[in-house]
């Protein structure tokens, strides 16, 4: 999934139909606004109707969103860079993520969109629900939240600089993903696991190219 030039103009067709087509696209507030309702009210379910303490709410809520770093660190690597000598599992793979490298700065596709998002979801919450039971009401909210949290971030990553210091290393961490090398750097909210599997860039040695930075981030 190399490209030769990233393309800073326009964005990939996965679609001949154009129906199916604008169903690949939206926008990161979409995506918040279908989500935060149902957070918001599995955790109230959570608590006053399934009756569990709000320190466990908590707990496994919070667990959940680190958990989702471990599961964004894995799908990044393992599935959205996995190497298939397959047609379809190529264009598969395409369509989940190898566009965004051939045209990052198509910000319409930084997001799931929603009808596949919450098919997804569904089979996700019942997955949880087998092995979790009446927790998954718990920790799926937090999943969600994490997801939600690293697409903006994503988002950000590809808009702005980083508005404080200490974030500049998740910023640089994904700009030499997409520039630099493709089989390091697959944290995107966090580079936490990256530097726990050896998947981290060295940052002090690696020199910052500002003009490919340009060609990561959505035009102004």
């Amino acid at each position: 999934m190399k490209f030769e030039k990233i393309k800073n103009k326009g964005q990939a067709r996965l679609f001949e139909s154009r129906y199916l087509e604008v169903l690949t696209k939206t926008h990161p507030l979409v995506i918040w606004g279908l989500y935060i309702p149902i957070i918001a009210y599995m955790l109230y379910y959570s608590h006053n109707t399934l009756g569990f303490e709000a320190s466990t709410v908590a707990l496994i809520f919070f667990g959940a969103m680190l958990c989702w770093t471990l599961f964004e660190y894995i799908m990044h690597r393992f599935a959205f860079h996995y190497v298939a000598e397959s047609p379809r599992m190529q264009r598969f793979i395409y369509v989940m993520h190898g566009n965004h490298h051939e045209y990052p700065r198509d910000k319409q596709r930084l997001f799931m969109p929603p009808v596949p998002s919450l098919i997804l979801a569904s089979v996700i919450f019942s997955a949880q629900y087998l092995f979790l039971r009446n927790y998954a009401f718990m920790f799926f909210p937090g999943f969600i939240l994490g997801y939600l949290i690293y697409g903006s971030m994503h988002y950000a990553i590809h808009a702005w600089n980083p508005p404080f210091k200490f974030m500049k290393p998740v910023w640089r961490n994904h700009h030499l993903h997409h520039y630099k090398s493709e089989d390091k750097g697959f944290g995107v909210s966090s580079s936490v696991w990256d530097y726990v599997f050896g998947t981290s860039f060295d940052l002090g040695k690696e020199k910052e190219d500002k003009e490919k930075v340009r060609e990561l981030m959505f035009d102004k």
